[in-house]
Formats: structure tokens, C-alpha cells, sequence
């Protein structure tokens, strides 16, 4: 421990704590702009400067180690002049109106402005955009106008994803952030997962809003518009209308969205555990064909593929995994499938004037419903990803708010998801989901952990790892008998890449991988509720697995729509009708359009 003075008052902070973060635990707040929690430090923006005793400059304190005592003024003369002049600079090559912005209540440059009494421009104010806007990708828009270089988005791209779709480009007044090689963002490799939207302080990145189209068709009286709801964005919705994180609002927000005039509201854990029927079934056939035909060309460990950011990934980084992949389709396209084929047949609607709309927490969803080969359903399965963020601007254009509405139920025939697709929001859910019912499957008995919760796949480490020993197997899966089943799980695509090499090295063998795009999985996704902070993740995880706890079904073999689903229309897993609509094989990468 370093004993230090901030502002006239001793304080006692371990060793390499930042000034900034001691500043924090004392109560003292310094504004930021580059800095994030996510992200490693970089002191670029200048904005949070602090006088240290016996340095001549300013110091950035969110890139200042202590490292001995010292003495640090936080709110001298020097130093607001210097923030307010760093300020200044920024607001006079951010072009654009606040009032059209989609950051605008958001933006952490124009609450800096106010909360420093910015009431004119000291600088010479660009008076025209300097840039096009970048509308290329199904996924994100970028304004480079709206920019103002303090590189989260890189710092995201590159090292909380490694992706690397971000550069920066030219040096002193003419820097600027790019695409990689100055191309536009479709044609570089960008997952789409929207983890850099997340971060920019400003309206420079933002997903493309498909609210208009949608209104469109709600008005439209010759369409029917149905919208699947995922469990993320109701564990982060309320967030918007100012719920504290992690707080659930299911069912008021299908009472919004009856409101909002969709025809129907349907649950899209329904389609979760649709696919972990079809996953769980797919794994025990990949095992057999493994152990019992010693098929020496069956790709194994098999990947969960519910993450198109993950898929995508994948596809431009590990192509030669690409057999590895489930070939079962995600959640949200399985459901949109079964909307324009099962459903629309048992409701008697014209599935070609039916509109799926997805509400998601992840921008890649609106890629990946643009897939060319989603059309097994005879027409585009899926039309629209919407958003959290969007959802919640169509909510408060219709004057709803969230917390003045009565509760209500998801609409039939379909019905309600078990905990289990519930749970598919957090990392480690999907593989939780499906340990519940394939080890049920296999051995008749329930997973052995107390109330169903598989506790080794949980929690927000980088890449987690367990194994389930197989033992007293039903009959005709004796060839399981004192099986290990080897699993992991990784979470955001930096610790995917850190799982791959270790695969491809064969220091690391596994039967069964879920990897999520995202960070913290789908409930940190890049199209939830600004900011995000790992505590904000954890909070929403928190609420998703409370809810599973609530419900009286948990597990997505015992779901009675999902029995009867098979029953009425697909006879069986892995069966023919459940192979043309819930399955997709993926071809190596180029014979697709890349996006």
C-alpha cells in the first residue's frame, strides 16, 4: 500500500493503482472520454489530466500508475483550462445535429459540454461533413464526422475482440479512424457483433435502425407482423425507461408491444429449446459416429452456432473448423422458419404476408437474418433484427413507458420457453441448456447439481472448462458408459481465438464448444442498453438466471409446445422437415456473399 494526497486529503492505495482509479474510491470524479472499462488504458483525449506535485505537465491519470507517494490536485485553474481547451479542440471537428443523433441523450461528448458550461464555440466549427457515411453493412453505420479519434472502437475491435476491422489512418490534424485499408465496412472482416457501438462516446458508430421499415408494415393491414423476443433484452430493456440493471420486465414488455400493434408476441426461448433438441441430438449422433463407427471424418469437438458473430468469426479466421459448427440454425432463425411454415399454416395466414421482426440484444442478428441461404421456409425466414436500443426508441415514440403498464402473457399456440432456452442469454447457457437434457437423455436421470444449476459452465471468466462423467446409461447408449464429456466455454472472440489455437496445437480436446460473440454472451451484446460495464453484464446475467429459478419448466425436453411441435409437424429429430427448416450447412468461406 502507497500512501498518497488528492486534494489536501491522505489516502492509502495498493501499489499500480491509476490515479484515476484512486480518484474513484476516494469519491472524486474526473471526467473521461478515451477510457472504458473494457478496454485497456490509453490515454489519448486528454480530457482527464490532473496536476502531479514536481511534474511540469499535466498527467493523464487514467494512465498513471503509482508507484510511490505523491500529491495530485485534481481541480486547479491548469487543469480545468486544459480539460475545457481538449474539449473545445473535439467540439470543432465534431460535425453533425445533436437532435438528429441517435447518441443524443447518451452522448459522453455533449454531457461533458454541458457539464463545463460549453455556450459557444471557442474554435473555428466545421461547417461541412468531411466524410460520407458508411451504410454499407446490414449491421453498423459509421459517421466518421461524428468521430473523435479517442479510439475505444479500435481498442475494442482489436484487442477486447481481435477482429482487427478498425485502423487508424494519417497522423496529426488529418488522423482518422477507418475500415481496414479504407474500404467500407461491408467489405472488410467485420463479425458484425457491434461491440465498438457499445463504446464510442458519440453517434459516430450506431446500428442500422430498422424501426421505420417496421412501422411501416405494423400499419400495413395486409401483413401480419409477429415478433420473437430473446431473453436478453428483457433482463436490459428496462434500462431504458429507467429500471436499475438486471431487472426483468417480461411481461410488461409484451404488453408494450401489444400495444405497439405487432399481431402477434411469441417467446423466442421456445426456438431455444427447439435447438437444443435438435444440438443435443446432433452431438449424441457426432459422439456415435466418433466412439462406435471410429468415423475417422466426423468433426469433433462440435461448436455451438447460435452466435452469428461467432460464425462469422469463425468463418473468416478458422475456416478449416467449419464442419465443426452445429449445423443447427440459431434460435432466432428456427423460430423464424417455423413462423412461416408450422405457425402460419395452423393460424391460417399467407406466410408471404407474414413479417417476423427479431427483437435481439445483438446487431449480428440483422446480418445474419440477410443470409442468403435463410429461405428454407420458402421465403426470407426472418425479416428484421431489431435491436434493444430500437426497440426501446419505438416504445417511448408510442408514449409507452414500461413501468405504467399491467403485466401480460406471450400469445399461443406456441407458448412459453423453459429456463433452459431462458439461460441461453448468458455465457455458458446454451451448454448448460443442453447438459440438462442430454445427460437426461442418456442416462434417464436428471444432471447431477443441485436444482439443475451447472455451475462450472457459469460466471464471466474468459474461457471456462468441465467435465461430467457418463455412468449407469440407459440401454441403448451403453456405448456412453463411463464417458467424460469434455466441455468448454468462451465468451467475446479474443478468448475464442485463445480456444482455437489451443485446439489446432492439440493442447486442448474437447467434445462439445459454445462460444459467444460477445462479451459476457448475448446479454452484453451490441445491441443492448448503453453503457455496458462488466457490472452491468453480470447484473443482467443475474436477472436471466433468477428467472430460469422461477420458472416451473426448466429443462427443453419437457416443454409442451416442444412436444407437441414434434408431435403435429416434425415427427422427430434430426428427422427430414427438421433438417429443411432448422439446419443449414455452411459452405467455406467466398462461395457466400461476405457482408
Amino acid at each position: 500500500m502507497i500512501d498518497i494526497t488528492i486534494d489536501g486529503k491522505q489516502y492509502q492505495v495498493k501499489e499500480g493503482t491509476t490515479i484515476l482509479k484512486a480518484t474513484k474510491q476516494a469519491g472524486i470524479i474526473i471526467p473521461t472520454l478515451c477510457h472504458h472499462p473494457d478496454l485497456e488504458v490509453a490515454g489519448i483525449c486528454r480530457i482527464c489530466v490532473v496536476e502531479v506535485e514536481g511534474m511540469k505537465t499535466l498527467q493523464a491519470s487514467c494512465a498513471y500508475p503509482i508507484t510511490a507517494p505523491i500529491n495530485v490536485k485534481t481541480n486547479t485553474e491548469r487543469v480545468r483550462k486544459a480539460r475545457r481547451v481538449n474539449l473545445d479542440l473535439m467540439l470543432a471537428e465534431h460535425y453533425g445535429s445533436c437532435y438528429s443523433c441517435e447518441s443524443n441523450k447518451k452522448c459522453e461528448l455533449r454531457g461533458l459540454a454541458a457539464e463545463y458550461g460549453v455556450d459557444k464555440f471557442r474554435f473555428p466549427k466545421r461547417e461541412m461533413p468531411k466524410y460520407m457515411i458508411d451504410t454499407s453493412s446490414f449491421s453498423i453505420v459509421r459517421d466518421q464526422n461524428k468521430c473523435i479519434n479517442c479510439k475505444r472502437c479500435i481498442r475494442t475491435c482489436i484487442d477486447l475482440q481481435q477482429v482487427s476491422a478498425l485502423e487508424t489512418a494519417n497522423k496529426g490534424h488529418d488522423i482518422e479512424i477507418q475500415a481496414a485499408l479504407n474500404k467500407p465496412i461491408s467489405e472488410v472482416v467485420c463479425i458484425n457483433c457491434g461491440q465498438c457501438i457499445n463504446r464510442c462516446p458519440t453517434g459516430a458508430l450506431k446500428v442500422k435502425d430498422v424501426g421505420d421499415d417496421i412501422w411501416d408494415d405494423i400499419d400495413n393491414p395486409d401483413k401480419y407482423v409477429v415478433i420473437q423476443t430473446a431473453p436478453s433484452p428483457r433482463a436490459a430493456i428496462g434500462e431504458e425507461f429507467g429500471y436499475s440493471a438486471g431487472t426483468l420486465v417480461t411481461k410488461k414488455l409484451n404488453t408494450a408491444l401489444k400495444k405497439l400493434g405487432f399481431d402477434a408476441v411469441l417467446d423466442c426461448n421456445f426456438a431455444a429449446d427447439l435447438t437444443i433438441i435438435e444440438e443435443g441430438h446432433e452431438l449424441l449422433q457426432r459422439l456415435h459416429r466418433a466412439v462406435v463407427e471410429k468415423d475417422k471424418t466426423v468433426s469433433v469437438p462440435m461448436f455451438t452456432s447460435c452466435s452469428p458473430g461467432w460464425v462469422k468469426y469463425l468463418e473468416h479466421y478458422y475456416p478449416e473448423y467449419i464442419d465443426n459448427l452445429s449445423t443447427c440454425k440459431s434460435p432466432q432463425q428456427m423460430f423464424g422458419a417455423i413462423l412461416k411454415t408450422y405457425y402460419a399454416k395452423k393460424m391460417g395466414i399467407d406466410p408471404a404476408k407474414m413479417v417476423v421482426v427479431a427483437l435481439m440484444p445483438c446487431s449480428a442478428k440483422k446480418y445474419e437474418c440477410n443470409r442468403p441461404e435463410m429461405v428454407d421456409s420458402g421465403y426470407k425466414d426472418v425479416d428484421y433484427g431489431l435491436t434493444t436500443r430500437e426497440m426501446a426508441v419505438m416504445i417511448k415514440e408510442s408514449g409507452i413507458d414500461l413501468k405504467d403498464l399491467e403485466e401480460s402473457e406471450f400469445d399461443n399456440p406456441i407458448g412459453q420457453g423453459s429456463g433452459a432456452g431462458m439461460i441461453f442469454g448468458a455465457t455458458g447457457g446454451v451448454m448448460e441448456a443442453a447438459i440438462r437434457t442430454v445427460y437426461e437423455l442418456v442416462t434417464g436421470r436428471e444432471v447431477p447439481f443441485k436444482s439443475l444449476n451447472v455451475t462450472p459452465v457459469r460466471g464471466m471468466e474468459g474461457i471456462k472448462d468441465a467435465r461430467l462423467k457418463i455412468e449407469n446409461t440407459l440401454p441403448e447408449f451403453s456405448w456412453l458408459e463411463g464417458v467424460e464429456l469434455k466441455v468448454a466455454v468462451a465468451h467475446g472472440t479474443a478468448n475464442a481465438k485463445i480456444l482455437m489455437e489451443k485446439l489446432k496445437a492439440g493442447e486442448a480436446e474437447y467434445h462439445f464448444v459454445e462460444v459467444m460473440g460477445c462479451p459476457g454472451g448475448c446479454l452484453g451484446g451490441g445491441g443492448q442498453p448503453i453503457p455496458t460495464t462488466p457490472e452491468i453484464r453480470k447484473a443482467r446475467a443475474r436477472a436471466i438466471y433468477a428467472e430460469d429459478e422461477g420458472l416451473e419448466i426448466r429443462k427443453s425436453h419437457e416443454n409442451p409446445a416442444i412436444k407437441i411441435i414434434y408431435e403435429e409437424f416434425l415427427k422427430e429429430p434430426l428427422g427430414k422437415v427438421s433438417h429443411k427448416l432448422l439446419h443449414t450447412h455452411y459452405t467455406p468461406r467466398g462461395k457466400f456473399f461476405i457482408e
